[in-house]
């Protein structure tokens, strides 16, 4: 009987110690969780802001003359409309082509622009998407985070939250950028 209650101690013993093992190494290896608003990072990192300016800069003459030939287009279909009745049938045709020739022109004018615009923002936010998600990247290494979170989130603590270190690194990189 001395033998059993021996070896059942010294099991005991075993299966406790191993216990307190392996849960200190569960609590060591708890994953490390953090998470980024990516619409807050994005929008208010300078690389957007500069993104935006650049964007204006480009495209504001093209915009503009489009909303010149606008102006001009509505001024001729005003003089239409208030000189029909005086107008001989050959200048109301001549004007009535001009104004759909215009039409079409502005029209494709817009699309064209719309499509040059379209293309050349998404250039730039996909450059900046890249810019943040190598930050992230690397702010999680640094870290030792295991998982960061992005959108679709429903609940996020503020303790896990790292956006305004990512936001304070993109400001880093923009500075540096600057500099070079």
């Amino acid at each position: 009987m001395g033998r059993t209650t021996l070896k059942k101690t010294l099991n005991f013993l075993f299966s406790s110690t191993l216990l307190v093992v392996l849960s200190t190494a569960v609590s060591a290896a708890e994953p490390r969780i953090a998470f980024v608003d990516a619409t807050k990072v994005f929008e208010q990192s300078p690389q957007y802001e500069a993104a935006r300016k650049s964007l204006e800069s480009e495209f504001t003459r093209r915009d503009n003359d489009l909303v010149a030939k606008q102006k001009q287009l509505q001024k001729m279909e005003e003089k239409l409309a208030r000189d029909a009745a005086v107008m001989s049938e050959s200048e109301l045709k001549r004007l009535k082509r001009d104004i759909l020739a215009r039409q079409r022109k502005l029209k494709n004018a817009q699309a064209e622009f719309r499509e040059d615009f379209n293309l050349r923002r998404n250039e730039e936010f996909n450059k900046l998407r890249r810019q943040v998600a190598e930050v992230v990247r690397a702010v999680g290494k640094e870290e030792n985070i295991d998982l960061i979170l992005s959108d679709g989130v429903a609940y996020v603590s503020k303790r896990i939250d790292i956006s305004d270190r990512i936001l304070e690194r993109l400001r880093e990189n923009f500075k540096s950028s600057k500099r070079k």
